[in-house]
């Protein structure tokens, strides 16, 4: 696995396509790699990314079994005098996790939850029903709470929850001849590694729904803070 960084240059007419529709972000990044290349590697990693957002940067970050050549990103969306992109080997980082360990962490979910409804003369619902996002702040930390338990980390402080809902947003946007809205949250915060395994495969995997338009990537930071330490 690879993990590629890349600073958008948002003054661009490009970016601004770009960053209004994440179903043409999703095609820029595929366009990144060749048609061989592998989609899906021996331990499940797939291509994923996400695009953070703050008052003086907006940066794209990919993680991908095979590394990305992004010169087509950055004529559309890049500055192409100046340095474009980074690409760093990831499997040795994410082999090199271990159960115990704080850590920070950032990921842009599509929490959703599904809702069986009855068919006709009130039969009893069947299948996985229909899937609806959850809208309040709220009820998007509730799932990631539950989701961060099933990959192998621990957000529950002995003083509350360590993570936190930092940014939300509802995207409408084209893809084909349909109307696609997505509603994502971006959760931040401190997590304890519980199982490393789990872990691993989740951040090579991606978390929850909507990883082809930007959700899903879980990334890690050094921390200082360590809500457990004294528990």
């Amino acid at each position: 696995m690879y993990l590629t960084s890349f600073d958008i240059n948002r003054a661009r007419r490009g970016a601004q396509k770009l960053l209004g529709s994440p179903h043409a972000m999703h095609a820029a990044v595929m366009s990144s790699f060749p048609p061989s290349a592998s989609q899906v590697d021996a331990d499940g990693g797939r291509i994923l990314w996400r695009v953070d957002t703050s008052r003086d940067r907006v940066r794209l970050y990919v993680a991908s079994p095979e590394k990305p050549d992004l010169t087509g990103l950055v004529e559309q969306a890049g500055w192409p005098t100046l340095a474009a992109w980074s690409t760093a080997p990831y499997g040795a980082f994410l082999d090199s996790l271990e159960s115990g360990t704080t850590w920070g962490f950032r990921v842009a979910v599509n929490p959703t939850h599904s809702v069986k409804q009855a068919g006709p003369d009130g039969e009893r619902p069947r299948g996985r029903g229909k899937r609806l996002a959850h809208v309040t702040a709220a009820q998007q930390l509730d799932w990631f709470r539950t989701k961060a338990t099933s990959i192998g980390l621990d957000v529950e402080g002995p003083d509350g929850p360590t993570a936190m809902v930092t940014s939300r947003d509802v995207r409408t946007f084209r893809r084909g001849g349909a109307t696609v809205t997505l509603a994502t949250a971006q959760v931040d915060g401190v997590a304890r590694i519980l199982d490393a395994d789990l872990l691993r495969r989740a951040m090579r995997a991606g978390i929850g729904p909507a990883k082809g338009y930007g959700c899903g990537l879980l990334t890690l930071a050094p921390t200082s803070s360590d809500p457990w330490s004294g528990a």
